[in-house]
């Protein structure tokens, strides 16, 4: 139990990949502050977590509302007795789809960036002090390959995705000092709804079939293989863990060779 009687903050935790690392934590020893907009999803992996003998805590918020973050967090603190030993970023919206820059709105531009960018920031502002206090601190931030290659058409996407690898490595910086690690995980296609989406929006523009857009991705990847959520579960349970002490400011890139 790698992450026995530790305790965790998870952002985006009621779906996709954030579900499926919440509940690998859970499996590992730590305790967990669910975190996401909709309370339902949180409420049913609780239930899941309950059963393997973890503590949760269900928190419904808007991490691009400052006030709502520093909310969570004084609720995730209470909870853990003023402790909080990891912090996972798993939350994020896709925006517009096959959206050429001089077709995207400012406001979806803002609000990309308010929640992809804005939404990492946040959470890691509130939570430091914590993790200062205490002399140490796991942050992990689920960022994308969109912020190491240029993406055509997704330009708000990929500005956030770049973004949050600038603050990764501005922070590991500052933190280092006070035996805070903190790492970006930047995952492939991966099997998850957010895909799905992904799949039929890009179908529906482009006026081809979801296999046609799927065997696109897949056929520039390396290994011919897209992600499964339990992959990147794998890497931000490693990156949580003693086991990556002394790795700061990285990014692992988990994509089946998709950027190469």
């Amino acid at each position: 139990m790698r992450l026995k009687g530790k305790n965790a903050v998870i952002t985006g935790a009621g779906k996709g990949m954030g579900r499926d690392i919440s509940l690998r934590f859970a499996k590992e020893g730590a305790d967990l502050a669910l975190v996401g907009r909709q309370k339902d999803p949180l409420k049913h992996l609780a239930d899941e977590i309950h059963h393997l003998g973890r503590r949760t805590l269900v928190i419904p918020t808007d991490i691009s509302s400052e006030a709502a973050v520093a909310s969570l967090v004084r609720k995730a603190s209470s909870f853990f007795e003023e402790r909080i030993d990891i912090l996972v970023l798993a939350a994020g919206i896709t925006g517009p789809l096959e959206t050429p820059v001089w077709e995207l709105g400012i406001d979806d531009f803002d609000e990309i960036l308010a929640v992809n960018l804005g939404g990492m920031f946040l959470p890691i502002k509130h939570v430091l002090p914590y993790m200062i206090k205490q002399c140490g601190g796991k942050i992990v931030t689920i960022g994308g390959v969109a912020g190491v290659r240029g993406y055509r058409m997704r330009t708000g996407y990929s500005a956030s995705k770049w973004g949050v690898r600038g603050l990764v490595r501005t922070v590991a910086l500052e933190v280092g000092a006070h035996n805070i690690n903190i790492n970006n995980i930047c995952p492939g296609l991966t099997a998850t709804p957010r895909m799905q989406k992904l799949l039929s929006g890009k179908a529906a523009a482009r006026g081809w079939s979801e296999e046609e857009i799927y065997q696109e991705y897949v056929q520039e990847m390396s290994l011919g293989r897209i992600n499964q959520p339990q992959d990147i579960a794998d890497a931000a349970l490693f990156l949580a863990s003693d086991e990556s002490r002394n790795i700061t400011g990285q990014d692992l890139i988990v994509d089946g060779g998709w950027k190469l």
